[in-house]
């Protein structure tokens, strides 16, 4: 139990819990609430997490990726105490209960009217289903093609926070976008941090992700373009917005993230940055939290 838990990286749930939390708390800004809705959300994004992860356990296991040159803790595939066998039957099972929720939560929000957004919604579900396997496994896994980044960006940042607000708002709000950017942006730091530390070992076994191909300098300099991108996002929906000063209090929580960019700005080697990829989630959740109490007070 205690590997399997491990091989659920809990450390990464943060991460899946700031965009739908932020959703959540925009919509209840607005008056739009559901307790039980809020419940299924929370777990449905939990599952696609655990199942990402178990998924990338694998994948990169079968691809030779993880290998005694990988900076990062050692995966449960590749230590051996979980079969790859064992981890195709978990990753099969995890995306069973991340649908038996997912249809639950969209028939609760969506059967007594919008029933449009049904099919809708359970379309995205599947695809989010499909882009948390397909990361690293398979002959076309994304993750070894650059486009990581990409779908962190979109099923991170403008599913998880639009996707979750439009499930109890019945108004489309465009505004929700801006918000939403700024989530999918940090949630890509995230992702380039952990690329940017395995930059050589992912090099030599072909997995050519956009840190790779920027290159350690770069990489490091992307990660900075990424934070400001999600403060000039979070700042102009700000501005937009008829709101008080608490509208704005997400600007305390910036601490953890501005101390990743110094860091990872200082860092003179991949593995300087292993520390800072749970202060990045963890800030990202914090920033998400505190962006939505501003939005609740106002």
């Amino acid at each position: 139990m205690k590997e399997w838990i491990r091989a659920m990286r809990l450390r990464t749930l943060p991460l899946s819990l700031a965009g739908v939390l932020l959703g959540i708390m925009l919509a209840a800004s607005e008056g739009y609430t559901n307790a039980t809705i809020s419940i299924l959300v929370i777990i449905t994004a939990v599952l696609l997490q655990i199942l990402s992860n178990l998924a990338n356990d694998y994948g990169d296991f079968i691809k030779g990726t993880d290998n005694e040159n990988r900076v990062g803790p050692l995966r449960s595939v590749q230590s051996g105490k979980i079969s790859a066998s064992q981890m195709k039957m978990a990753i099969k099972a995890t995306a069973a209960l991340a649908l038996a929720t997912g249809l639950i939560m969209l028939w609760l929000a969506f059967s007594n009217d919008r029933l449009y957004l049904f099919g809708v919604y359970l379309l995205l579900g599947l695809t989010a289903i499909w882009a948390a396997i397909r990361y690293t496994t398979g002959e076309s896994a994304y993750g070894y093609k650059g486009l990581g980044d990409l779908f962190v960006f979109v099923f991170f940042g403008l599913i998880s926070v639009v996707g979750t607000y439009s499930l109890f708002s019945p108004f489309f709000n465009e505004l929700i976008f801006y918000p939403a950017s700024a989530i999918g942006f940090l949630s890509v730091g995230v992702l380039n941090l952990n690329n940017t530390r395995d930059i050589v070992n992912d090099k030599e076994s072909g997995k050519m992700t956009i840190a790779v191909k920027l290159g350690f300098d770069a990489a490091r300099n992307y990660q900075v373009y990424l934070f400001l991108a999600a403060m000039a996002f979070a700042l102009v929906y700000s501005v937009s917005i008829e709101a008080g000063y608490f509208k704005y209090l997400y600007i305390i929580g910036l601490a953890p993230l501005l101390m990743v960019i110094l860091r990872t700005k200082k860092a003179t080697k991949p593995s300087e940055l292993e520390p800072l990829l749970k202060i990045q989630a963890l800030g990202t959740l914090l920033f998400a939290l505190l962006m939505g109490m501003g939005t609740l007070l106002n």
